[in-house]
């Protein structure tokens, strides 16, 4: 991370002491390679930008504008044909060359110098198969860094499944924390805090070891002990699932691990500790992303309080086509990487020894052990003396043999190399070892956390034979976790060992103890007891060797330390007075007064309240206010048009807005809109039009009015007698020819009736029609079988006449029912209908039966047709349609003015309260204001087209219906009734001081899809909003998982807002009470009954079901499987958390589900129960209903977790498996090659319309392109070959005669001769015929189109496509429209995406390529949605929202999924996922606070506001607090900025050209430098810059700040990192030190209860070292409070149960790094778009997607503008040049974006 770059440099020199450092590692590219094709991109191109303006006129537009579009359709052909070309390249090596000297020597790998050396087999480095292997494993790391390249920075857990999890490598997990510095407890601590915030955030994972990884921590052993006590801690004292049976990573028993459990993601690192490690890493990244298994990099994680971030490489095809091309030799590489002979041991370079000799010594010293100690002790006394028993009896033996074997030669050969120990030195290092240990047993963390911090280092004697021990452990370690016959407490196996104490314990007795009496301390009685036993046991084991007694403790007089190293660091290092400035604010004590009472406070002379900054030096300087007010910011945004405005202009403007909007908004609805009058009388009582219906007497007035009501129905009932007359014959003729098209016409005609008989009689007729076409076919089959779907219809028509018209059934009626259902052969349905046995004489009835049980009829066949169960009667505020009962609550709730919480699905009519909730305040009075929030611009728009088409009404000139506010323009602010917005400019009217009078005038707040307050992005703004709204509200979704918690959290606010209400209506001085009672004369808002209440709402039954299909592409051919839901579960997590409660079955998968378990298991007892036939609820029920069939399904699903109860588990997964589809993998080219055809099958099976959902903008373009390629490609091989001709032709034609026309003026006709007047008529005649013949021959087949010319008329067609004249790529959307094909995303502009929501809509365009921007909320229904790309935003909620739109009510019975080539685990988990639940965010950062103190002073409330800097005593803001607040969202850039103001660097820099006032090219692009390492942030992973690479147009990776710019950052982070270590050391005390002294994940306590105290531990104590606010862990390692004043530090030492981290910290990093200290570089992406202007360029070189791309240029050319427009109201001189130069790279910045949309 962090900001010192002196501190970050020794980081990464740790990792560097530990990394085999291989100089020619990075490989480089060719600085000669141009070549630049991004292969990665298959089956589609680069785009190339269009230079065509699209511009046409208005006058014979669609012949102008022809040209153009053929041009397009000729580039676009070209394109094609270039991506059919294109190869697929697996290894990258057409798309990047590479020049590396890099080898990979399997030499003698050595650490810290020659005395210990671990010696493994040479490879000769020369020979053919190494060179080979070699060369290929360039390649590897070539494809693994292409991969990691393009990673995206998410959040990890967003998509959440309970039962599923993900995979940490074991060995990424160590080398994340590994660091020579760390102290062994401190190092578990570390890894169970990193792993105990996935835990706490919900996640679920398990940890995997590789044995063969073991290996190459062999020349390591103090990691290879590390390693092994990591896995035996995780295993044997957390719930962790730690799997270290897997040999390797290309081990079949890991392939059958990843099939069968499918994990959501693996943790790998990218880096090790040597090449061969990472090359290791690699071969497994390679292997996980080849089998579907996305990787997250262990490098670059971060973390907050709600979220975990990190670079996620999603799993494509050409990670498979890798591994297919390259598996023998990645199986090759993995043996040769890890050894598999046995190493040597080396000590002082000759004395040798296997590691089998010391595997064995360990074996035979733990079995005498367990005679020593028979009733088992800690793990820590266990290991320590195994661990010196086996190191001095192996060590002695090694100097025995070595003496006896080398004799004299010794003497000489030694003279190069260090001497070996003494037996007796070596002793006295064990015994200290011993010593340690006893500490380590008896002294509390407290005492341990204040020993002296050391610096010092072994001598290379010593090192040696401590290595030696650390491999001893190793074994020990290992030998010990497989015994189970001896009693081992393996609690504190984190803490084995001290290294710090030995090492202070060693200097004791090396240096002090020497010096005299006055420096021996006494052990104390306890510890030397302790001491002697752990001493008396080494001995005991040491058999053969006698090493002395315990005491004394040093026998020789060796020298252990280095002196020469040896430091000690000085902790009396001042800090600075601790404590807080005082704020003498009642805002500050009525909020936080409990908690700032028990907290220090600093003295007003105290240097830090005293250098309080000011700015007037500044000012006065620069001619700057900075103190002034800046305007608010919405006054900000381009206003469009007002109402206010009297500019004839303007006003027209609005004119035509208002009619777009009418326009668009009657694509949204049939209704037309409906004049508000504004009602002074308006009852606030609920129900007021019901209960007026219950009057009991009747006035004369009333009962003629309702005489005359029954006239009128009665006549319009004989009319539609009438008509159905006329129509009855046809309608059944009709019906008899074609079935299908008979009923859809009879259908239509029953929507346009009211008349109930009239109705009733369309259905009998209806009724006996498909009877008769039943039994034709019947008669035609014979014996075959028969088409069930005719007979469906018959028994739909029965189910719709027994339910809707059972009053109008006589006895004639429900005889002729019962003779039809006997005729169908439901002979059982018909006794029950008519309550008589049957008397089946007829014997034709058994030629027209159906040969399936009704029941299983019913579920299986009629499916999706079955009734809802529906309400008949009406509501009056409800004209259109009977509401349900969950609608009629919240139609109660607004009427009782209560807030309510709306969950319900997609499209089953939430919104309708929304609109009930605007009529009501518009009826109510001229004042009152319905905010709606939408989350996104383009719902906005939607919103804004149906208020205009519901509403209108009459209002005082300057006032409207509806006004709008987002961040690209507004209209009608504070002069609307109704104003739709987005959250974060709904916060900026909030918290704006000259706003407040408008916010008292707010009534309701509607926030749809309130969901968003979960998100990722601008949650807190929702939490804001939600927190600070006083009104009512309704909050609307489809997708919460946790409603409840959510309701009742926001009962909490309404609480407390009931609470300050009533306090402020309690105190009789207050204005806020005098503003009321003002405003009660003008209007009656204020008399609303207040209520507080915030009801739950939820409805959880889809209007349509659900049918998922999977496609995959086998051939040439389509396979379309249909998905059971339950094919999606496991038995695992069936078992641990049931079967998810929203995972819902249509009847016929039901069925599918019942027939299957009958199927698996032949003598299942509930089998005759359960079949349809016998089911309670379906027994002789004629008309099932959806609600019967969710009884039976909730059976089944009972029934199946109760199979694993009765331990019929293996069934359970028999069963699952097979409902399982099959689908098949193919490439992606291939995918998009064929998905033209895809779109056609799914035509042919009468699907569409349809949304198919891709996440990449480049994608969605090319998808429809290729659609509409297919079309013209079909259109062209179907016609005669002459018609290319005869059209141009005709057209040339055309053009003469019209050019002859052009020279005769009609409006001198009169003056014409005879003879030129018939020539003109001739010509006029002439021209019509030539029209006539073109229009006929371009006329688009109906076989070469998906549009539907029926759905739209031609005059609304041109209407809408004259929107479209002056876009960039008009035309081709236009042709593209003209086929039914359009695309829809973010990058486009607000034209072209209304065209296509319209046209769909309209049921026009019938295929719509389209993004997540559809998701939201849009009203798009289709018939079908199809998920075409799989993507790391494919997540549970998007999967929610996108499937939502399939399915249209009142057009569709069912609504289809289709997973287009999307892994089978992927869809399986989406099926079965939980909408993740929504939380809390951590809504405070310190420009919000300055944001409401600014509010709080400036809105007349004299509290007195303090924030350092920026509000002086009297709460008036200074310096610069306008500027930080504008750029809120941009925090801590805004503050850096300001400091940069403020420091004059704007001002030195922005020098304008000798003699003008415009800049250099050289001043602008330092500017954009400076402001892209200030703003829109995006870090690259650490290994993306491996590779030196000649990119085709863009830098990629930003420089750093200039220098005197880095200079200030420094300062600011100086300051703010002081304050924030101050914050830390003042609320320590409030931290939890119990929780402290525990681990995090496996709450090992290490708070000892019988330390009674030593001398000796007193005196290697350090009094004077400060840890107040430091976790007792991290103080092993050194670290005391000063070290908080460095930000990279505070996560590691920083008091957990705090609940602070450094992301509470405003820092501005000037560099980021990730653990191994390898720096996280900036993307270029901001400056490099302002060199080149090319949207492609940064998808190409800079990996961002083009989406992503554009909306952080957008975010970023906004910002531009926005400090241009502060800076001109804080400065008088319009020529200031800072002023200048913002305003001249805003408009350069602008344009350039322009150019691209």
């Amino acid at each position: 991370m962090p900001e010192s770059r002196s501190v970050m440099d020794s980081a990464e020199d740790h990792f560097k002491k530990v990394v085999h450092n291989d100089a020619n590692e990075n490989a480089s590219y060719d600085d000669k390679d141009s070549e630049c094709s991004d292969s990665e991109k298959t089956g589609f191109i680069p785009k190339k930008e269009d230079k065509e303006s699209g511009s046409t006129s208005d006058s014979d537009e669609e012949n102008d504008t022809s040209d153009k579009a053929e041009a397009a359709v000729a580039q676009m052909l070209k394109e094609a044909e270039d991506r059919e070309k294109e190869a697929e390249d697996p290894d990258y090596s057409n798309a990047y060359s590479i020049s590396t000297t890099e080898e990979v020597t399997q030499q003698a790998s050595q650490t810290e110098g020659e005395d210990f050396t671990v010696l493994q087999h040479e490879r000769d480095s020369q020979s053919p198969e190494i060179r080979k292997h070699l060369e290929f494993l360039k390649k590897l790391r070539l494809h693994v860094w292409a991969s990691l390249s393009r990673a995206q920075y998410v959040s990890l857990l967003k998509d959440f499944v309970e039962s599923e999890f993900f995979v940490i490598d074991g060995d990424s997990l160590l080398l994340m924390f590994l660091d020579e510095e760390t102290q062994y407890l401190n190092f578990f601590y570390q890894i169970e805090c990193f792993l105990q915030d996935f835990t706490e955030k919900g996640a679920k994972y398990v940890i995997a070891f590789f044995k063969d990884a073991e290996q190459m921590y062999f020349p390591y052993p103090h990691f290879l002990f590390l390693r092994t006590a990591l896995i035996e801690h995780l295993r044997h004292n957390t719930s962790t699932a730690v799997h270290t049976e897997f040999s390797s990573c290309l081990s079949s028993k890991w392939e059958i691990f990843l099939k069968k459990s499918y994990p959501y993601f693996i943790i790998l690192s990218d880096i090790g500790l040597t090449s061969l490690q990472t090359d290791y890493l690699s071969v497994l990244i390679a292997h996980s992303l080849s089998k579907k298994i996305n990787v997250v990099l262990a490098s670059g994680q971060e973390y907050d309080i709600l979220r975990v971030y990190g670079y996620h490489v999603q799993s494509v095809y050409k990670h498979r086509l890798f591994f297919q091309k390259y598996e023998k030799d990645l199986r090759y590489a993995c043996e040769n990487l890890v050894r598999s002979k046995e190493p040597l041991i080396c000590l002082y370079e000759h004395l040798k020894l296997s590691l089998k000799s010391i595997q064995k010594e360990v074996r035979q010293t733990v079995h005498l052990l367990k005679q020593l100690w028979p009733e088992g002790s800690d793990i820590r006394r266990v290991v320590c003396v195994l661990a010196c028993a086996v190191g001095l009896k192996i060590y002695s033996n090694m100097l025995e043999s070595a003496n006896t074997s080398m004799g004299a030669k010794t003497e000489q050969s030694a003279r190069g190399r260090s001497k070996p120990l003494s037996p007796e030195a070596a002793a006295d290092l064990c015994r200290m070892q011993c010593l340690t240990v006893t500490f380590l047993l008896h002294m509390p963390l407290s005492q341990r956390a204040q020993i002296r911090i050391m610096k010092s280092c072994w001598t290379k004697q010593v090192l040696p034979l401590i290595k030696m021990q650390q491999l001893c452990t190793h074994f020990a370690l290992t030998q010990l976790s497989d015994t189970n016959d001896w009693k081992l407490d393996l609690t504190y196996l984190p803490d084995l060992n001290d290294d710090s104490l030995l090492i202070n314990l060693a200097h004791y007795y090396e240096v002090k103890y020497t010096e005299g009496l006055e420096f021996k301390k006494e052990l104390g009685k306890e510890m030397e007891n302790e001491y002697e036993c752990l001493w008396d046991t080494v001995t005991k084991l040491a058999v053969k060797y006698s090493f002395g007694d315990a005491f004394p403790i040093r026998k020789t007089s060796q020298l252990f330390l280095d002196q020469e190293q040896t430091l000690f660091r000085d902790c009396e290092e001042e800090i600075p007075n601790i404590g807080l400035i005082s704020v003498k604010s009642d805002l500050v004590e009525d909020y936080a007064g409990d908690v700032l009472k028990n907290l220090p406070v600093l003295e007003s002379n105290d240097p830090a309240v005293t250098s309080l900054i000011k700015y007037k030096e500044f000012d006065e300087l620069c001619h700057w206010h900075s103190g002034r007010p800046l305007t608010e910011e919405y006054e900000r945004v381009r206003c469009n048009a007002d109402a206010k405005s009297k500019d004839p202009k303007e006003r027209r403007q609005i004119q035509k807005l208002q009619t777009f909007h009418h326009f668009y908004g009657s694509t949204l609805e049939d209704s037309t809109s409906k004049l508000i009058v504004h009602q002074d009388d308006v009852s606030g009582n609920a129900n007021a039009a019901v209960k007026k219906t219950q009057k009991k007497h009747k006035s004369k007035a009333e009962t003629i009015a309702e005489e005359n009501n029954r006239r009128l129905k009665s006549k319009e009932e004989k009319k539609e007698q009438e008509q159905w007359k006329a129509l009855c014959i046809p309608t059944e003729k009709e019906i008899k020819a074609n079935l299908t098209v008979g009923i859809n016409k009879l259908e239509k005609f029953l929507k346009t009736l009211k008349s109930k008989s009239v109705k009733f009689s369309v259905e009998m007729t209806g009724l006996s029609a498909c009877l008769e076409v039943w039994k034709e076919h019947c008669r035609e089959q014979g014996n075959k079988s028969k088409d069930l779907r005719k007979a469906v219809q018959v028994m739909r028509r029965i189910h719709i006449l027994l339910e809707k018209y059972q009053d109008l059934l006589e006895k004639r009626h429900l005889q002729k029912l019962t003779r039809y259902l006997r005729l169908l052969g439901f002979e059982n349905l018909a006794c029950f209908l008519s309550d008589s046995t049957g008397e089946s004489n007829d014997q034709n009835i058994s030629n027209y039966a159906i040969e399936v049980g009704p029941a299983r009829f019913q579920l299986q066949y009629m499916d999706y047709y079955l009734l809802r169960e529906e309400r008949n009667d009406p509501d009056p505020r409800v004209q259109h349609f009977i509401p349900d009962t969950w609608q009629r609550e919240l139609l109660d709730a607004v009427d009782n003015n209560e807030s309510a919480v709306i969950v319900a699905p997609t499209s089953s009519g939430k919104t309708y309260a929304s609109y009930y909730c605007m009529e009501k305040v518009l009826k109510t009075s001229n004042e009152g204001v319905v905010v709606y929030v939408a989350p996104t611009k383009a719902l906005v728009n939607q919103v804004v087209g149906t208020i205009y088409n519901r509403f209108t009404k009459k209002l005082p000139d300057g006032l409207v219906v509806c006004g709008v506010f987002t961040r690209d323009y507004r209209n009608d602010v504070m002069n609307s009734q109704i104003l739709v917005t987005v959250p974060q400019c709904l916060e900026i009217l909030m918290l704006s001081p000259r706003c407040q009078k408008w916010t008292k005038r707010i009534q309701y707040v509607i926030f749809d899809e309130v969901h968003c307050l979960g998100g990722e992005i601008g949650a807190e703004v929702w939490e804001h909003l939600l927190v600070t709204i006083r009104c009512p509200f309704l909050a609307l979704s489809a997708t919460v998982s946790n409603p409840g918690h959510l309701t009742e959290w926001l009962q909490s606010v309404k609480r407390y807002w009931q609470r300050a209400e009533n306090k402020i209506e309690g105190s009789s001085m207050n204005s806020e009470k005098n503003f009321t009672r003002n405003c009660r004369v003008k209007s009656k808002v204020q008399e609303q009954k207040k209520s507080y209440r915030v009801r739950l709402v939820l409805y959880e039954e889809r209007y349509n079901d659900l049918e998922k299909y999977v496609c995959s592409l086998k051939g040439s051919d389509f396979i379309i499987e249909h998905c059971h839901p339950c094919a999606a579960l496991t038995v695992n997590h069936i078992e641990n958390y049931g079967i998810p409660s929203d995972l819902s079955l249509s009847p016929r998968e039901s069925i599918q589900l019942y027939d299957t378990m009958v199927k698996v298991w032949k003598q299942w007892p509930r089998a005759q129960e359960l079949d349809p036939e016998e089911f309670v609820s379906f027994k002789n029920k004629v008309v099932i209903k959806k609600a019967d069939v969710r009884k039976y399904e909730q059976e089944l699903k009972k029934e199946l977790s109760k199979w694993i109860v009765l331990g019929q588990r293996q069934k359970v997964s028999e069963l699952l498996e097979h409902l399982k589809p099959k689908p098949v993998d193919c490439s992606e080219q291939e995918k998009w090659k064929r998905f033209a055809s895809f779109v056609d099958k799914l035509h042919e099976m009468d699907k569409l319309p349809a949304i198919f959902f891709i996440f990449n903008v480049d994608s969605v373009e090319r998808a429809a392109e290729n659609v509409f390629l297919n079309l013209l490609k079909k259109q062209k091989s179907e016609q005669y070959p002459n018609t290319e001709r005869e059209k141009e032709r005709l057209s040339d034609e055309l053009r003469k005669v019209k050019k002859m026309l052009i020279k005769f003026n009609p409006q001198d006709t009169k003056k014409l001769s005879s003879s030129k007047m018939e020539n003109m008529a001739l010509l006029l005649t002439t021209k019509q015929q030539l029209e006539k013949r073109l229009k006929r021959l371009t006329a688009i087949p109906s076989v070469c189109t998906y549009a539907d010319p029926k759905a739209v008329d031609e005059d609304t067609l041109r209407k809408i496509f004259h929107r479209l004249r002056f876009e960039r790529r008009g035309d081709l959307q236009r042709m593209m429209a003209l086929r039914g094909i359009g695309y829809h995303h973010g990058s486009m502009a607000t034209k072209e995406r209304q065209v296509v929501e319209m046209l769909f809509r309209l049921g026009y365009i019938k295929v719509v390529t389209a993004t997540s921007t559809l998701a939201l909320g849009i009203n798009m229904p289709c018939k079908s949605v199809v998920f075409a790309e799989d993507s790391v935003f494919l997540d549970a909620l998007n999967y929610r929202q996108m499937s939502g739109r399939a399915g249209r009510r009142g057009q569709d019975m069912i609504g289809n999924v289709f997973f287009y080539d999307i892994p089978l685990p992927k869809v399986e988990r989406l099926i079965k996922s939980n909408v993740p639940q929504l939380k809390g965010q951590f809504p405070l950062t310190v420009s919000l606070i300055l944001r409401l103190m600014l509010l709080a002073a400036r809105a007349d409330d004299k509290a007195d506001a303090r924030a350092k800097g920026y509000l002086d005593q009297e709460g008036n803001p200074t310096g610069f607090a306008g500027l930080v607040t504008h750029l809120y969202y941009y925090e801590p850039s805004n503050f850096v900025l300001v400091s940069f103001l403020v420091k004059g660097l704007f001002h030195k820099l922005c020098q304008p050209i000798k003699g003008s006032t415009v800049f250099s090219e050289d001043v602008l692009e330092k500017l954009v430098l400076i402001l892209a390492n200030l703003f829109g942030r995006k870090y690259l992973p650490a290994c993306s810059m491996k590779y030196k690479h000649t990119f085709c147009q863009s830098k990629v990776f930003l420089e750093d700040l200039p220098e005197d710019f880095a200079d200030a950052v420094n300062e600011y982070n100086t300051k703010v990192e002081e304050n924030f270590a101050h914050f830390l050391l003042t609320t320590a005390k409030l931290a939890d030190m119990e929780q402290e002294y525990r681990l995090p994940l496996s709450k090992t306590d290490f708070t000892s209860k019988n330390w009674h105290g030593s001398e000796l531990a007193s005196y290697l104590m350090d009094n004077t070292k400060s840890i107040s606010a430091i976790s007792p862990f991290a103080c092993l390692s050194g670290v005391v409070d000063n070290d908080l004043f460095h930000g990279e530090v505070i996560n590691k030492a920083v008091l957990r149960s705090l609940g602070i981290n450094v992301t509470n910290c405003p820092l501005l990093y000037l560099n980021k790094y990730d653990n191994q200290g390898r720096k996280r570089p900036l993307n270029a992406y901001a400056l490099d778009f302002y060199k080149h202007g090319s949207l492609i360029a940064l998808t190409t070189d800079n990996w961002l997607n083009e989406r992503d791309a554009y909306y952080a240029l957008k975010d970023f050319s906004l910002l531009i503008k926005s400090i241009g427009t502060s800076l001109s109201e804080l400065c008088d001189d319009p020529n200031d040049n800072v002023l200048l130069a913002f305003q001249q790279l805003s408009e350069i910045y602008e344009k350039k974006l322009k150019c691209i949309t």
